[in-house]
């Protein structure tokens, strides 16, 4: 890996990590929410893992691109991982709105890593990040908007 690419490739095996923890999340989240939003929000959550799970996939392979190896067990996922699991969260409102939390924590991620990767013109790592930046903007004003 050359050099250059270091702080990039760390700051995205991070994000790795805080992607693989909200995957999981939002798994716990699909199989334990109950109550008036259960139909809704059960589906919803499906969604967002699955998207989350190819997200995942995208990460581990710019790492590999640029030269890294990405993190790939979950005692690596913990070590460096900001995000925090939640654990056997079934109402509905509060699930949302840890979900819109992760969202807000990783448009901070893709702002980071973005800022870093065009310091050394790394436009693949940066067309990525501003990609998923509009995504996950419009996904927090969605989420927002469903809370309000």
């Amino acid at each position: 890996m050359k050099a250059k690419n270091q702080p990039t490739v760390e700051k995205l095996n991070k994000l790795l990590a805080d992607y693989q923890i909200f995957y999981q999340n939002l798994r716990g989240l699909h199989w334990n929410v109950k109550g008036p939003m259960f139909f809704q929000l059960h589906g919803k959550y499906e969604e967002f893992y699955n998207e989350s799970a190819e997200i995942v996939d995208e990460i581990a392979e710019r790492v590999l691109t640029l030269g890294g190896q990405p993190l790939h067990t979950y005692g690596d996922y913990l070590k460096v991982a900001t995000l925090e699991q939640v654990s056997n969260l079934s109402d509905g409102k509060k699930g949302v709105e840890t979900v819109l939390n992760s969202y807000r924590f990783f448009l901070e991620s893709f702002n980071d890593i973005l800022a870093t990767a065009g310091q050394v013109g790394d436009e693949g790592t940066v067309g990525m990040m501003s990609e998923w930046i509009g995504h996950t903007e419009k996904r927090i004003w969605m989420l927002e908007a469903y809370l309000a």
